[in-house]
């Protein structure tokens, strides 16, 4: 009998993995959040929808297939909604450009010819776009710290400091000196005990043109290609063969269900993916899915408290959760644009993409990483028929 009890070192590791993947992205996400018209109370709502929903699918999901199918929010397609212009409904349009990216991911997983569409687009054009969206962001320390040296610094400093010895510790560590920066900056006089107790706050979607292809077309997109695809290869590289539709499937639902309640995307986890599925997990690979199982537990937890952390936040010092944002984001800019910029054949695509996305345009409603997503595709689709060819 006791040979069917998940095994204590599975419960440690869910913890390690539910911590670091909460508390190294979770500014992301408000930022993102923010970023598209929500004010403190949908954040906080959102933040609740978005852990609660990946803790939920992550136990569904590794119960059902066996493997440690870790899940996390869309940290990637937060990101890019931190740079995107709110559309004219505000927050209730990105709700609908939420609920557009969890369909077509639904979609994609149902029908394969939509899932190969997707899969399709050359990855270092999708990295070129994430590496365009994440600049802006990654360049905000540099001007917090310059602005306001003696809040920041010590958070930068942390991050650092911490890197040195672990990766997994930086921005953990940045979001805790972050923390008491503010316990000691701010006015905790505003934190009333009232406004820590939220419940999920239900918002009506307002469906346009701009909100489905300037919102949710790229937060599809970009989902998939940093998140959803890269997720099923890292399993697969520890000899997990989780089958890729259904899973697709499910996380785009759970994206559904929780999208009207402020969640952005619900997808499959790529690094807490790798901490569920080694051997740190456990030494048994059959019995690593309970990894997955417990750090789904923890999400649900964590996302109970959504109210209280982000309350916290919003007595942040200008510019502070923006830096932390900025370094937590660091090393993803630097992977995806040395992805992007490494095949030849791609790299006057990937450079057009990223200079485009970087630049912030909108025209017609529709933000740059559409924009530089279409041009570098128009490029090289002229490229591979012959065009420009040297």
């Amino acid at each position: 009998m006791t040979r069917d009890l998940p095994p204590f070192q599975t419960v440690s590791t869910g913890l390690v993995v539910a911590m670091v993947g909460f508390f190294s992205s979770f500014p992301i996400l408000l930022q993102g959040m923010h970023g598209v018209g929500a004010d403190t109370s949908q954040a906080a709502s959102g933040l609740m929808a978005a852990a609660i929903s990946m803790g939920l699918a992550g136990i569904v999901l590794s119960l059902w297939t066996k493997t440690p199918a870790s899940v996390a929010w869309s940290t990637p397609g937060a990101a890019l909604l931190a740079v995107t212009a709110p559309v004219e409904a505000g927050f209730a349009g990105a709700i609908a450009g939420f609920l557009t990216a969890g369909a077509l991911t639904v979609l994609a997983g149902l029908w394969k010819p939509l899932g190969r569409l997707a899969a399709a687009i050359p990855t270092s054009l999708a990295q070129a776009m994430l590496a365009g969206v994440l600049l802006p962001i990654c360049l905000a320390p540099v001007t917090a710290v310059a602005e306001t040296p003696k809040i920041i610094a010590p958070t930068l400093l942390a991050w650092f400091l911490l890197g040195r010895i672990s990766r997994l510790l930086a921005v953990p560590g940045a979001v805790v000196v972050a923390a008491v920066t503010i316990a000691l900056t701010a006015d905790l006089s505003a934190w009333a005990p009232g406004a820590l107790l939220r419940s999920p706050e239900f918002i009506m979607p307002e469906f346009s043109l701009a909100a489905v292809i300037g919102i949710g077309l790229p937060l599809f997109i970009v989902t998939m290609a940093t998140q959803n695809i890269p997720g099923i290869a890292v399993m697969r590289s520890f000899g997990f063969a989780p089958p890729p539709g259904p899973l697709f499937a499910s996380v785009g639902g759970f994206s559904i269900l929780s999208a009207p309640f402020g969640a952005p995307a619900t997808c499959l986890a790529a690094i807490t993916a790798a901490m569920c599925s080694n051997e740190d997990s456990h030494p048994d690979p059959d019995k690593r899915y309970w990894s997955a199982v417990f750090a789904g537990g923890f999400y649900c937890v964590l996302g109970l408290f959504a109210g209280v952390i982000t309350s916290f936040a919003s007595l942040a010092p200008p510019m502070l959760m923006a830096a932390v944002a900025g370094v937590a984001l660091l090393s993803v800019f630097a992977s995806s644009a040395a992805a992007a910029l490494e095949p030849v054949r791609t790299r006057e695509a990937a450079a057009l993409t990223f200079v485009v996305t970087a630049s912030g345009v909108t025209v017609f409603g529709l933000g740059g990483a559409v924009w530089g997503l279409l041009a570098g595709g128009i490029v090289q689709i002229l490229r591979e028929a012959g065009w420009g060819r040297g």
